[in-house]
């Protein structure tokens, strides 16, 4: 189960899409979380094995002093996936150039405080510029084609798609301006670490994860393409490549602690954790 759903979680939907689980005798259905809930929530409950989520999501018991009930196991996103776009055809964007326009932008959470930080880093603070509020996804598009706001934030392929219909023109990386950082990750419960079925799925999703990184990204939005019914192969097959380009799916499986430390950095930027809470409460090191 994951709790967005965008080809920036490519990885984990081609374990399941192009036969990866198959070759380790596994199946697997595809869900995203529904509101009023949270992969955690799901996950912890057993109504889920795996799901998609991120760190900072375990921080949450940890300021209430209590254990995290899911363990995160492997990375699967190691760059923030958020991609900027204008309505205009810009020559050059600046990121103080959000200031000048109404920005429509996934409020709260994880993507604000990835996107507050960011911008702080570019010398832009979230507070200056006029947000209009939004979930997301297929209602931040309707928002969008209704007229509302100059720039568009969400992950890929929604700002492809955009730019594909003429609706938009992407002019920056959130990703780029955060750096590396655990965004998102694989969850279980702490007790299905240490079974057969978890080792299994991990190897999957690590070739799986391998084969995403280094394909066509055109081989790879094909693969998918049932996933994403309103968008075309050519949009999803950019945001494949973009998120190739940007790192996003490089590197080890396992969440090292740099990455770790880095999304404390962004949490403690934006008041959201009152301490840098344990690496080891929160992350373990793959089934092996």
């Amino acid at each position: 189960m994951v709790s967005r759903h965008s080809a920036f979680y490519s990885p984990l939907i081609v374990t399941i899409a192009a036969g990866f689980l198959e070759k380790v005798d596994l199946s697997a259905t595809y869900y995203v979380v529904g509101e009023g809930t949270s992969t955690v929530d799901e996950v912890s409950s057993g109504r889920m094995d795996i799901g998609q989520a991120a760190v900072s999501a375990s921080w949450s018991y940890l300021e209430k002093s209590k254990k995290p009930p899911v363990a995160h196991f492997a990375q699967i996103n190691s760059r923030d996936g958020f991609i900027i776009a204008s309505r205009s055809n810009m020559k050059q964007f600046h990121w103080d150039d959000l200031k000048k326009g109404n920005f429509l932008y996934v409020h709260g959470g994880q993507p604000e405080a990835m996107l507050r930080y960011g911008l702080h880093k570019k010398g832009v603070e979230l507070n200056e510029i006029n947000g209009i509020e939004s979930p997301g996804g297929e209602t931040m598009v309707k928002q969008w084609k209704e007229g509302q706001g100059d720039y568009f934030h969400e992950q890929g392929a929604y700002p492809q798609q955009l730019e594909e219909e003429g609706l938009g023109y992407i002019v920056g990386s959130v990703g780029e301006a955060v750096g590396p950082v655990a965004f998102s990750s694989l969850i279980c419960r702490w007790d299905w670490l240490d079974t057969d079925i978890s080792r299994r799925f991990f190897e999957a999703y690590a070739n799986a994860r391998e084969w995403v990184n280094v394909s066509d990204p055109i081989e790879v939005a094909e693969t998918e393409t049932d996933y994403f019914p309103n968008m075309s192969i050519k949009a999803v097959s950019s945001a494949i490549n973009y998120y190739q380009k940007l790192g996003t799916w490089g590197g080890d499986t396992s969440i090292s602690t740099e990455l770790y430390k880095s999304a404390l950095d962004v949490f403690e930027f934006s008041g959201l954790v009152t301490a840098r809470h344990s690496y080891d409460e929160v992350v373990v090191n793959p089934p092996s």
